[in-house]
């Protein structure tokens, strides 16, 4: 059992940001009785300060050498410009001026030994850890961030170990901004795996999670519409799910055709929100809002 958020505020093309991290974490708080083994955000559409903010989690090599240090000097040596870092613990996040194609700078950083890369975004970036959204914020300071839509999630380890490997969000390597949240399991996922591997894909885990991602990504980048490729998903996935995808303009989700994971919507006219539960949804608006329960075979989108 896991459970899924998600918000976004409209008409943000003036520049002004909302407590996205700060909206996430209090949805997220209240579904810990859905997943305490880890928990995970997206923050999207942040305020610009650099071309890409990289978040990594890398550690230190045995003999002491500082990870926060390779990794810049890995991202330098690529062409990219380091304009600011902070470190907490094995967690690094990195922004840099970069004009160069995504894809190369990604796989260089991911062929370093004991790296894995959890977000590159031009306006977004994943961070999520073990333990709770109490925790996440503690660690992180996830209630700084401000943003105009972001998604999140809480995971109860059932069938992986608990790790940052198996947590959510995941990010579309190597596409820039596009991150999932899922709640349910793929089961064509190996079949779809290799054919996108045969494509020329890499994948860094093996989370079905992650292919969903890879999938949305590589329909956009080849020209269709968020809903577009969340109606192609409902056609290609097999399995119970609903997920949540965050790009760096829109919001979106697509469930099922057993609709059997849960999913909740809140509207108004400034805001959207949705949540495997009501309660997540209450803690965001304070007023009587009209619930929505999404059915089977159902997608909707959102953009800023």
């Amino acid at each position: 059992m896991c459970g899924v958020c998600g918000i976004l505020y409209k008409n943000r093309g003036d520049g002004a940001r909302a407590p996205i991290g700060a909206d996430l974490t209090s949805m997220l708080a209240s579904m810990v009785h859905r997943g305490a083994d880890s928990t995970g955000v997206t923050v999207a559409g942040q305020s610009r300060q650099s071309d890409l903010i990289v978040r990594v989690w890398a550690e230190d090599d045995a003999d002491g050498q500082q990870a926060l240090g390779k990794v810049e000097a890995n991202l330098e040596a690529n062409g990219a410009r380091v304009k600011a870092r902070s470190r907490v613990g094995d967690y690094l996040r990195v922004s840099v001026d970069y004009q160069g194609d995504v894809q190369k700078l990604a796989d260089a950083l991911v062929d370093m030994d004991g790296l894995v890369i959890h977000s590159i975004g031009e306006c977004s970036e994943v961070i999520k850890d073990v333990g709770t959204a109490g925790d996440l914020d503690t660690r992180h300071n996830l209630g700084r961030l401000r943003g105009t839509h972001g998604i999140g999630h809480v995971r109860l380890a059932t069938e992986s170990r608990v790790d940052i490997s198996h947590s959510h969000p995941f990010w579309a390597y190597p596409y820039s901004d596009v991150t999932v949240v899922h709640n349910g399991q793929l089961t064509n996922y190996h079949k779809l795996k290799r054919k996108y591997e045969d494509m020329g894909y890499r994948f860094q885990t093996e989370n079905d999670s992650e292919l969903i991602a890879v999938f949305l990504a590589d329909k956009l980048a080849l020209g269709a519409t968020l809903s577009e490729a969340l109606h192609d998903a409902l056609g290609t996935l097999d399995g119970t799910f609903t997920f949540l995808v965050s790009t760096r303009d829109g919001l979106g989700y697509a469930k099922d055709q057993w609709s059997a994971k849960p999913l909740v919507t809140m509207e108004t006219d400034d805001v959207i929100a949705m949540a495997s539960e009501e309660v997540a949804l209450r803690s965001v608006f304070r007023e009587e809002i009209e619930r929505v329960e999404p059915q089977e075979n159902e997608v909707m989108t959102w953009s800023i």
